[in-house]
């Protein structure tokens, strides 16, 4: 079995980009150097793509050259703009043996655009593409092995399916070309964030469930226990594709939104706003909401996100039917209830807990600020992972919580840890919260019973009335992955949140009227008509 160190490095180095370019363009120049290679070259550079192109002539040299051939290598893509006159050079022939060979070898993505000529010309070798290769076996310099390998890379690239430049609007064809390279740019890392360990075999997983059927409407679902980073999944997806749909939207936390004052109605209100950008409707029951979702949406090709669902009327409020949508839409939706998805959805993935060599990368990343322990932490920092059995949140919140903390500290805590070994996550959760100072706690337990998902800016104010440094004691309780602001709110996972509602019901597990905090309805209702409310000592 290999090294714990060696499988990290394996993994280190399959997440490293070796790419230098993003895209090579392999063209004729004399029939579209100044005509449509320069327009393209010009939208993808303008969309901060990354784009290797030879501007010399090498008909007048005498080889192609190492840098050109190692540029194929380099590139993610190979845009292959096939002209009338292509097969006359013997260096576009050179370039597109390597492109091939690249495509088998390295994961070259090969484009091709077939300008002003059919397919079917270059994949038989026939018209233009013949008289360039009799021309050829003229050439004294042109062997016989040397002309196989030209026309099998035609064929080969000729059978690939790409776009057919005739009597389409030139322009079109390029933003259609540039959309599709950025598509494929933002599903592979450039930059890895080390927070997201793990997280391209799933994104790549649930990619290959998205491309199903592409004009179809799909519902994919993606399951999972709480804590294992169904939403962490769902929003990197939502980042790489979304702008390819005419609108999205990610609307956060249903469950709990569902049982607030407005419920439903607010989440349709949200899903209208971001999708068709009104504002002000004066539209208040979920019937004629529903209506609008269904008229209004049919005809766009809509990417959404339904976070946290946890009940059938959330689903057929928000998503009723395939036919509210118009072709091509996706629409993701997160549940910890397989059973309730399996209803509604095309497709299911579930996030499964982190291999051993990527979960001693992220706990390594919160606790060391690297992809590996240091020296002397090394079989303390396996122990705490082992414990955490591969869930996410346990070990970026005991990571964090052990970040420059002395050998003695992370003994005590990896003893504790030990003391009840099939103890839930919520006693790893905990002991981060008792790490913190108390005016921390309370910022933690008022946000975990009240303030979940409203806007930072919004509560500044509120908070610093409490007496919390909400400017301060926010980012600390961030830092110790706590508290994560999402889109300007103030976001905890649902774990920590029930920590520290169980931590306020503690403190007075009887009598709803001795506690710190009262959060639920029937406790206040309970407190009002009893009248047990009681100042804690």
């Amino acid at each position: 079995m290999a090294s714990t160190s060696t499988q990290i490095a394996s993994s280190s180095s399959s997440l490293t980009p070796r790419w230098r370019y993003d895209v090579f363009l392999s063209f004729y120049g004399e029939d579209t150097r100044k005509s449509f290679i320069d327009f393209l070259h010009f939208i993808l550079t303008q969309k901060g793509i990354i784009v290797f192109r030879d501007d010399k002539n090498l008909d007048k040299g005498k080889q192609i050259s190492d840098e050109l051939l190692k540029a194929i290598q380099e590139s993610m893509y190979a845009i292959v703009v096939i002209s009338e006159n292509y097969a006359f050079s013997k260096w576009c022939l050179i370039e597109l043996v390597k492109i091939v060979e690249c495509m088998r070898d390295t994961g070259l993505t090969v484009l091709p655009i077939f300008y002003q000529v059919n397919p079917s010309y270059v994949r038989n070798q026939t018209e233009t593409f013949a008289e360039a290769f009799t021309s050829h076996e003229k050439d004294l310099k042109v062997d016989i092995e040397m002309m196989q390998k030209w026309r099998a890379a035609l064929r080969e690239v000729g059978n690939i399916s790409g776009w057919h430049v005739h009597d389409r609007h030139e322009s079109i064809v390029v933003e259609e070309i540039s959309r599709r390279i950025l598509s494929g740019l933002s599903g592979n890392f450039s930059n890895v964030s080390k927070d997201f360990v793990g997280i391209e075999s799933r994104v790549q997983e649930m990619m290959t469930l998205l491309s199903k059927g592409l004009d179809d409407v799909r519902f994919l679902g993606i399951y999972g226990m709480g804590g294992i980073g169904k939403t962490t999944l769902s929003k990197a997806i939502y980042d790489r594709v979304s702008h390819q749909f005419e609108a999205s939207c990610f609307i956060a936390g249903i469950r709990e939104e569902t049982r607030s004052t407005h419920g439903l109605v607010s989440l349709k209100k949200q899903l209208i706003f971001e999708i068709l950008a009104e504002r002000e409707l004066n539209i208040w029951t979920d019937h004629r909401l529903s209506r609008v979702i269904e008229n209004r949406l049919r005809t766009k090709k809509v990417f959404i996100v339904l976070d946290d669902v946890d009940g059938e009327e959330q689903l057929e409020a928000l998503a009723g039917s395939h036919k509210w949508f118009g072709e091509g839409s996706r629409i993701i939706i997160t549940s910890r209830d397989r059973h309730l998805l399996n209803r509604y959805v095309d497709d299911t993935y579930e996030v499964k807990v982190l291999k051993d060599a990527e979960a001693l990368w992220l706990f390594s990343w919160k606790a060391f600020k690297k992809p590996h322990p240091e020296e002397n932490y090394v079989e303390l920092s396996k122990d705490v992972v082992s414990y955490a059995q591969g869930l996410p949140l346990a070990l970026e919140v005991f990571g964090s919580f052990l970040f420059d903390r002395e050998m003695d500290f992370w003994i005590g805590a990896r003893n504790l840890l030990k003391e009840k070994p099939n103890a839930k996550i919520l006693d790893i959760l905990k002991i981060s919260f008792y790490g913190l100072e108390d005016m921390q706690k309370q910022l933690f337990l008022d946000i975990a019973c009240f303030f979940r998902g409203v806007r930072r800016d919004n509560m500044r104010h509120i908070l610093d009335s409490l007496g919390h440094y909400p400017d301060v004691n926010i980012d600390v309780l961030v830092d110790r992955s706590l508290l994560t602001i999402s889109w300007g709110g103030l976001w905890m996972h649902d774990l920590l949140r029930k920590m520290g509602q169980q931590i306020v019901d503690c403190e007075s597990a009887e009598e709803p009227g001795r506690r710190s905090r009262l959060w639920r309805y029937e406790d206040v209702l309970h407190v009002l008509k009893n009248n047990t409310v009681s100042v804690l000592v």
